[in-house]
């Protein structure tokens, strides 16, 4: 179960800059660090066929989430 995801990044020069393709594990570890927030926009074009969607919106990442983070939950 391997996806190629992208995630859209804020920065101070770029106002959206796309980060990827990372795999799943990699995903989560930037969730568990807290690069990726449940606003953080995901794209995959196996998953969500080439569509931005809000993190909190894909059932397993939005999980893992609220496991790292139960205070901010």
């Amino acid at each position: 179960m391997s996806a190629d995801w992208y995630f859209l990044q804020s920065g101070f020069f770029y106002k959206h800059k796309r980060v990827g393709p990372i795999n799943e594990n990699e995903l989560l570890q930037r969730i568990e660090k807290g690069h990726v927030n449940p606003d953080t926009l995901l794209s995959s074009t196996s998953k969500t066929h080439g569509h931005w969607i809000a993190m909190r919106e894909i059932k397993p990442a939005i999980r893992h989430w609220k496991q790292c983070h139960p205070d901010a939950a």
